[in-house]
């Protein structure tokens, strides 16, 4: 379903108003909910109106879609960004699950799979976002492993990332994971995003973000502005 906004901001705050009716609805009928969000700047004022929301957030799970190799504290951690805007007021006392450690992104991609499914699992909402060059997550289009990332019947549920697209080492969570939530709220802004997300609805076409536009497994709530 599609959501074009006139503002950045009010495309931001219906977008917070749907992750939160996704995870109320979880914790309506299980003991606890699961929420992926994305790093980055787009979803930073919609992380802000989220974290505002009186939801029983000691109940709620939040895990990122991707995460730099860096650690956590470091400015171009997405784990620094939902600590400064996810992470406070009411939502102060959600639990987060971080992605980087003192390993390897090997060897963390092992750990996390079973880190993952400790948590409510299928997830109640991802939060995602798209680059110009279509890709989600750190799924980009010259990974190495990019066909695996994109298969939604993989059994993984991460990977390593080396991409040419950044300049640290990436983990990132698989097609296949993301998919496994009860909707995903794809946000992003700007008319050349929008002129990549017009392209990659209509066929698999070569934009990542093509895969997840097309799956059947969760429906894909977009959310945009100029």
């Amino acid at each position: 379903m599609e959501h074009f906004f006139d503002s950045r901001v009010t495309a931001s705050i219906a977008a917070a108003e749907r992750l939160a009716d996704a995870l109320q609805r979880r914790l309506d009928v299980q003991a606890e909910a699961s929420l992926v969000v994305s790093g980055g700047t787009t979803p930073a004022r919609c992380l802000e109106e989220l974290s505002g929301v009186p939801l029983e957030w000691q109940r709620v799970h939040v895990l990122l879609s991707d995460e730099r190799w860096v650690p956590g504290d470091d400015p171009d951690s997405n784990e620094a960004m939902i600590r400064k805007t996810l992470l406070q007021n009411c939502a102060a006392h959600a639990n987060l699950l971080p992605i980087y450690d003192d390993t390897d992104t090997a060897s963390r991609c092992q750990s996390l799979e079973t880190d993952i499914r400790a948590i409510p699992f299928p997830f109640a909402s991802a939060l995602i976002g798209m680059g110009e060059d279509g890709h989600f997550a750190s799924l980009f289009p010259d990974f190495e492993d990019l066909k695996i990332g994109l298969d939604v019947d993989y059994e993984g549920l991460c990977l390593p990332v080396s991409t040419a697209a950044s300049p640290h080492p990436r983990l990132t969570l698989t097609l296949a994971a993301l998919s496994r939530s009860d909707e995903v709220v794809l946000l992003f802004f700007g008319d050349a995003k929008r002129d990549v997300y017009e392209q990659a609805k209509l066929a698999s076409n070569g934009f990542p973000v093509s895969r997840l536009l097309l799956q059947k497994r969760a429906p894909v709530h977009v959310y945009w502005a100029p």
